[in-house]
């Protein structure tokens, strides 16, 4: 077999639909932008919809297969409805990537109870009812793959951003225990947990002695790049590639989860 098809047979996602929730942010669109250019078609998911078409024509030009699709996390109806409209234009449901996620940089005795619980139902409780909604479809069909996006902060204590990590924790237990409860219905649940990244949501809590901290307990010394997610996301998603991985969370982060051991 050549090198290109036994690629092809392991990572490939033709045929295959993803749902991307989250999927007009930086790292959620080079994911998007990735499964695309796997073969899969994908149903970027946003608050925003315009977002979302701009996203959906991006891959259009580069010869992917998506649709856009305006979602709030927070709204069980409203993921119900994602649902049917990924059904609506492919029939079938085969990835759910939850790539929503808000932060916020108080210290401990500033969080406000109000701030944690609105950081808590986008990151934690958002996730919990798009993984219900979409397994119940999966369940279905006999088969599906789930990824949530973490964080190192699912494991390490940062400063600044207590309800986010807390949040991050709960997203690793929740994946946990979705690959524990469906691991033999065919349906398998990861997660990948980012480093530092240039996301949105993270510039404004990253002043220069943040920075330099950061760099100095990253061993690769830098920032990663979104697309540098996109490999592990196949590998998690892909039936074949990722078919005997389940539960699991994946750190990439430069090496900075290993710096604090």
């Amino acid at each position: 077999m050549a090198t290109a098809d036994f690629l092809t047979q392991l990572f490939g996602l033709d045929g295959q639909t993803a749902v991307v929730i989250g999927g007009a942010g930086e790292l959620g669109f080079a994911l998007s932008k990735g499964l695309a250019q796997a073969g899969a078609h994908v149903v970027v998911a946003d608050m925003n919809l315009e977002a979302c078409q701009k996203r959906v024509a991006q891959l259009e030009e580069i010869g992917g297969k998506a649709s856009a699709a305006e979602v709030n996390i927070t709204s069980r109806a409203s993921l119900e409805a994602l649902l049917a409209e990924a059904l609506k234009v492919t029939g079938r449901v085969d990835m759910l990537v939850n790539c929503a996620g808000i932060n916020a940089g108080n210290p401990f005795l500033e969080v406000d109870p109000n701030l944690w619980d609105k950081i808590f139902a986008v990151n934690l409780k958002g996730m919990m009812e798009a993984c219900q909604v979409f397994i119940a479809e999966m369940l279905k069909a006999g088969k599906g793959s789930i990824l949530n996006i973490g964080s190192v902060t699912s494991h390490l204590p940062l400063s600044r951003v207590f309800a986010y990590a807390a949040s991050k924790a709960g997203v690793v237990n929740l994946t946990k225990n979705i690959a524990q409860e469906f691991g033999d219905k065919g349906i398998r649940c990861n997660a990948i947990c980012p480093g530092f990244f240039p996301a949105e949501q993270n510039k404004k809590l990253l002043d220069q002695q943040r920075v330099d901290n950061i760099m100095r307990g990253t061993p690769m010394r830098r920032y990663g790049k979104p697309e540098e997610l996109v490999a592990t996301a196949i590998l998690l998603l892909s039936a074949n590639a990722g078919s005997y991985i389940t539960g699991a969370a994946f750190n990439v982060d430069g090496g900075f989860t290993c710096s604090w051991f």
